[in-house]
Formats: structure tokens, sequence, C-alpha cells
């Protein structure tokens, strides 16, 4: 039996203790049921942001974007398959820097996209500028495995 790790939900902000051999079992919130790895990059907004990069045991990436931004929707086809292929390994969540610019500005994002990659609520990384699906790949295989 493997240690139980704290998922937050996306969904409700709930921390979920989940046994490491159950992460592939696609396991629920015990607060609202949503899933909690459903491959899906969690939209974070400024009163989740902390709670879901601090309390995630597993490494979380987050994507620096905004909707006028050309290479962020370019890129974001590539990030929504790395999340669903990095499920059970890593958290992915999106933030929009026009709407947060309180945290763009805290993390001193001066171009977007951005990804920055926290493990135990801190930042280990960051790369500037859309990646393609090869790129953020590599790049994800040195962070996290």
């Amino acid at each position: 039996m493997s240690a139980a790790i704290h998922v937050v939900c996306g969904r409700c902000g709930a921390v979920n203790r989940v046994p490491g051999e159950r992460l592939e079992q696609a396991p629920g919130c015990g607060r609202c049921k949503s899933a909690l790895l459903d491959g899906t990059p969690v939209e974070l907004t400024g009163d989740r942001f902390e709670r879901f990069i601090e309390r995630n045991d597993l490494p979380v990436l987050v994507d620096f974007w905004a909707d006028w931004c050309a290479p962020c929707k370019m890129m974001a086809p590539v990030f929504a398959q790395a999340a669903r292929e990095q499920r059970t390994r890593l958290r992915m969540a999106k933030l929009d820097t026009e709407a947060q610019a309180d945290i763009a500005r805290r993390y001193a994002i001066r171009s977007i996209p951005t990804l920055v990659l926290f493990k135990d609520g801190r930042e280990v990384d960051r790369v500037s500028g859309a990646l393609d699906a090869t790129r953020l790949r590599a790049w994800l295989a040195r962070h996290v495995g």
C-alpha cells in the first residue's frame, strides 16, 4: 500500500487524501464528487491559486496566458493534451493574466505564455513562449520524469 497524497479538487478546492495506488482509478472529490484527475487543465482564480499550488502533493504546472494572445491560443491544445497524458503525475492549471493581474505581477510574468512549475508550493522552473508538444514533453521529462 502506497502513501496517500493530497489532491486539491479543481472544482470546489477541497483537499482530498488519495492512496497512491488509487490515482489511476479516477478518484472523486469527497466534497463535490467531481473527478479529481480528469486530465483537463484547471482554471485558477485569485481566491483558489495559492491553495491549489501549495496543497497539492503532485507538482503543479501553471500556464499564465491571456485571451488576446495568439501564441497562447496556439499552445492551448498542446497544453490540454499534456494534461491528459500527465493526469496522475502532475496537476496542470491555467491562469488568465488579464483577470488575475495581481498574481501575474507577484510572479513577475513579463511575457505570455509562461509556464511555471511548482513543487510543494514553490516555483522550481519556468519557460516563456509557446512550446510544441515535443518541447513541452521534453521540458516536463526533466522535471517530472
